[in-house]
């Protein structure tokens, strides 16, 4: 797979990706990254990527020339997403696509917002990792890139433990315990020592089930 990012701050990424499952996948061949820096797509002396908005306003507009013409240098052919705070809230159900593809690029805004004709005519969609502004779309590209990357076949070294956590097929998993089974008078679950694997199987669904209730209700304010 291919991953392609298209950002201002191309050292965002350098040390994250460099380390973890996201630097083993790519040293085992399975992901290869690269980090576009949009002024290197600029044209003037002072590699400007942004200017005031039509109509007034506060902030600055990242302009739609560089957008452009670095994703046709990259030839780019997989989905292009731009994360925004108006795009659709990013879910493992896009990771799991994304893991599945062959390429992916994003591209990072940044200042007060990106020229809509970036996301109407160049995005193939728009991604959002909640109700919240971040100063630009690294962060959010970074989460998206790790949440992808670990689903690739091989990526992580029990690839099982994937399958179970919050939302693979389910909404939230039951909670984990390790050693010691008793640490300042807390114990771990009897049902987790039992050693019957049906019965702690059929308690992970029981928890997964409960907390998502409990905490869905409780952020809709119903609970």
């Amino acid at each position: 797979m291919k991953i392609n990012v298209v950002t201002i701050f191309p050292e965002f990424f350098a040390a994250p990706l460099a380390l973890s499952i996201p630097a083993r996948a790519a040293q085992a061949g399975l992901v290869s990254y690269a980090v576009i820096d949009l002024r290197d797509h600029t044209h003037d002396r002072h590699r400007t990527v942004d200017d005031a908005p039509y109509g007034g306003g506060a902030g600055m507009v990242m302009k739609p020339e560089p957008f452009f013409e670095a994703v046709e240098a990259l030839g780019a052919t997989g989905p292009i997403v731009l994360m925004s705070a108006r795009g659709r809230r990013f879910a493992q159900a896009d990771a799991s696509r994304f893991a599945a593809g062959a390429e992916l690029t994003i591209l990072c805004g940044h200042y007060k917002d990106v020229d809509q004709r970036v996301a109407e005519h160049l995005a193939t969609e728009e991604l959002s990792l909640g109700d919240f502004v971040l100063s630009g779309g690294e962060p959010a590209a970074l989460a998206m890139i790790d949440a992808t990357v670990r689903l690739l076949p091989g990526a992580m070294s029990d690839h099982d433990s994937a399958f179970g956590d919050s939302f693979w097929e389910r909404e939230l998993s039951a909670p984990s315990y390790t050693r010691p089974a008793a640490y300042r008078g807390h114990a771990v679950p009897e049902i987790l020592l039992s050693g019957d694997h049906a019965r702690i199987a059929e308690w992970r669904v029981r928890e997964g089930e409960r907390l998502t209730h409990e905490r869905r209700s409780r952020d809709a304010g119903t609970g």
